[in-house]
């Protein structure tokens, strides 16, 4: 015991007199966290670009885009590297919407929409709505397309011109909520629906932006609009969106 006891004197009285550890000058790195893009009560964080003041509304916790006219509104800052998790459900036959990421946010003059990658929302009655001379578009349309538009380029997981289409079909028909997860890093994005993996895109040409939300021509509810905000990488220049 006098020996038990001696040895735990001596370990307690080297602690005592053993210099102090520097303290380092580097603040700890934040942990990424959640956060609500859209608050379920009003359009706080997002601005209007190009669509009417009634164009977006919210109603009991969802944000409710009436389709008209074509147009987008955008989040208040840019992002790089992130995670989104949006839920989304369109109420209309064959109804077109979508999300833009890594997005300028300026409408182009023909079709009111920006640049950015698309990351595409058809209701699964639009192939039908959309046959031409008895020729049906092909239903890769409504499987979360991805795509570069308004001159950013990508490469395709799986293409169809210069589309990416999913390997899968997983999308839910109109008045059923859909879930989509994105990741998005470093020029690639991957996107989940309804809970799996099932298309891609690299090498983009624009990878630092606005997100903005899509209204063109159908009613379509979202909620649960969440980004994780992912440490930023190497930006070289013309690979970011301007500034607003």
């Amino acid at each position: 015991m006098k020996i038990i006891l001696g040895c735990a004197a001596s370990f307690a009285l080297a602690a005592l007199l053993a210099p102090a550890l520097p303290q380092s000058s580097t603040p700890p790195v934040p942990v990424p966290q959640w956060v609500d893009l859209f608050n379920g009560r009003d359009l706080t964080g997002w601005v209007n670009v190009n669509t009417d003041p009634d164009t977006w509304s919210v109603q009991n916790g969802e944000l409710i885009c009436k389709g008209t006219p074509i147009g987008v509104m955008r989040t208040a800052k840019q992002y790089e590297n992130f995670l989104l998790h949006i839920e989304w459900m369109h109420t209309e036959t064959g109804g077109n919407s979508g999300v833009f990421a890594w997005s300028g946010a300026v409408p182009g003059e023909r079709n009111r929409l920006p640049d950015g990658i698309e990351i595409q929302m058809l209701e699964l009655g639009w192939p039908e709505m959309h046959a031409r001379d008895g020729i049906t578009p092909p239903h890769a349309y409504v499987t979360g397309e991805l795509f570069g538009v308004g001159g950013v380029k990508t490469v395709a997981d799986n293409p169809r011109n210069q589309r990416s289409f999913s390997f899968e079909s997983r999308c839910k028909p109109k008045n059923e909520w859909n879930v989509y997860d994105v990741v998005a890093v470093d020029g690639v994005i991957k996107l989940s629906i309804n809970g799996k993996f099932v298309n891609g895109i690299s090498k983009a040409t624009q990878k630092k932006g606005y997100l903005c939300l899509e209204s063109e021509g159908a009613k379509i509810h979202f909620r649960n609009i969440r980004l994780m905000e992912l440490p930023p990488g190497i930006i070289a220049p013309g690979q970011a969106a301007k500034e607003l």
